[in-house]
């Protein structure tokens, strides 16, 4: 068994103290019971909904090798037979021991913010790094206070590239993550209408992103997008909190990593690019504009970090896509085939994990350019963006400006909010709305036809991923795609 912490390291950073016989080490570190591998140390951390301390005889019968736990729970915990290293509090514990990971690490560190395209551009990030050495970077979206120094305390001591994700939807939350991360490099992917129901207006946002330049390392790169209108406003705050190297990135003619051809299709992209002055071109296995974007990022941080960049343009014809962010699924259905007959099969989108202004609109791009088959539409099932707050029904009505005129004829909405864009929307397209999934669910899974191409988009908490579910479970899926979008 590989050790990612010995018990002595692991004591040591966290100050703890130790009860039973300890065990030479751990594998791994795991807050859930449920995905907890044996030989891993159990972190009984207190969250929200619930407690950890009250899974821990779960974390024993699942293999745990070590539990860390807090005193103050310590007498109601009774009897247990697993070593327990005890700390004030399991939270600041796991802080520590990120805080110690990152300080025997040899890694070039690079950490992604902005308000769309954050772990579309990490997961970039890990793929074509691979190509080059070894990497970790975060699980799913593990971007807030307790995702972040998990992600470090599970960084191996001899990777060579580490990527972080760090979101945030009020001030003052990315300033102490990024003193934990300490990156070399800081990708800000854009600004846009996330969380805004937390802000008075875009300018805050990018303030309380901007927060991720007081963490760089001496010497470390700030990379923004050059085609942003908060690029200037970040720019300056970039300075002001002693950056020197500040690089942008995308098609304005003074980006450092300059976005020079391109051409899109429906399944993948072929670019040129000028990174720092050197040529290249590169497939991006991943459509849409918006990826293409995010990739100008990628190849900068990659670049700035010393990765070969022949070797990272070379992976990135075969990104893959995480279910909810742009996971494609060809479906067949009972009056269409794969092969083409019969009016053709179903092309699923899966874009149901996270949904803003910015993001709705790259995913109704996509959505027009995917062609259809035979006699099939272009469809979209769209759900409720979230924090908002004030601006929520005029961003929302505001969306009908990205259906209006396109190839998407076939509108299905879902959720109070999206009450606004069913009233926004004209005539001419076919729009149906409803209050929720279960509502919307029987009408979708009864409206689709061979040859139909069917987005499913929206924030995570409206619950869109059942309707994913729903069509995976009706039409047999004949082929998964990993275009990420």
């Amino acid at each position: 068994m590989s050790l990612l912490w010995t018990s002595e390291a692991l004591v040591s950073a966290m100050d703890g103290r130790p009860l039973g016989p300890m065990p030479e080490g751990i594998s791994g570190i795991s807050i859930d019971t449920r995905s907890l591998q044996p030989g891993d140390a159990f972190f009984a951390i207190k969250g929200e909904a619930m407690d950890g301390h009250d899974f821990v005889t779960a974390a024993i019968k699942a293999g745990a090798g070590v539990l860390v736990v807090a005193e103050g729970r310590l007498p109601s915990l009774g009897r247990l037979t697993a070593p327990i290293i005890v700390v004030e509090d399991v939270l600041a514990a796991l802080e520590k021991l990120g805080v110690a990971a990152r300080a025997r690490s040899q890694a070039k560190i690079i950490a992604v913010t902005g308000s769309a395209g954050k772990t579309t551009t990490k997961e970039a990030l890990r793929h074509v790094l691979s190509a080059v050495g070894k990497v970790h970077a975060s699980a799913q979206s593990f971007n807030n206070h307790w995702g972040v120094p998990l992600t470090l305390a599970r960084m191996p001591d001899d990777c060579d590239y580490a990527v972080f994700e760090i979101g945030m939807n009020h001030p003052d939350e990315i300033r102490p993550l990024v003193k934990m991360v300490r990156p070399h490099v800081a990708i800000v992917t854009m600004i846009a209408a996330a969380h805004l129901g937390f802000f008075r207006n875009l300018d805050e946002i990018a303030k309380a992103k901007a927060e991720i330049f007081e963490g760089l390392e001496p010497g470390g790169a700030a990379v923004l997008n050059r085609d942003d209108a908060r690029f200037k406003l970040l720019d300056k705050m970039a300075h002001a909190a002693g950056v020197e190297h500040v690089y942008g990135f995308g098609e304005n003619a003074r980006s450092t990593f300059k976005l020079v051809e391109c051409d899109l299709h429906a399944d993948h992209s072929d670019i040129a690019a000028r990174i720092d002055g050197h040529d290249m071109i590169a497939r991006v296995g991943a459509p849409g504009r918006h990826m293409v974007q995010n990739v100008l990022a990628v190849l900068g941080a990659a670049h700035l970090v010393g990765a070969d960049l022949n070797k990272v343009a070379l992976a990135l014809a075969d990104l893959s896509a995480e279910r909810g962010r742009g996971k494609r699924h060809v479906l067949r259905h009972p009056g269409g085939s794969a092969s083409g007959q019969a009016g053709g099969p179903i092309t699923l989108i899966d874009e149901s994990y996270n949904a803003n202004p910015a993001s709705m609109a790259a995913a109704m791009a996509l959505l027009n350019a995917t062609p259809v088959t035979g006699e099939g539409r272009r469809i979209a099932v769209l759900g409720d963006m979230l924090e908002l707050g004030d601006h929520s029904a005029k961003l929302h009505a505001a969306l009908a400006g990205l259906i209006v005129g396109t190839a998407t004829q076939t509108v299905f909405l879902g959720g109070p909010e999206m009450r606004a864009l069913a009233q926004a929307l004209p005539a001419e397209v076919k729009t149906e709305y409803y209050a929720g999934v279960e509502e919307l669910k029987p009408v979708l899974l009864a409206a689709l036809r061979p040859g139909d191409v069917v987005m499913v988009k929206s924030s995570k908490g409206i619950g869109f991923a059942k309707l994913v579910d729903a069509l995976l479970g009706k039409f047999p899926a004949e082929t998964t795609s990993s275009k990420q979008t």
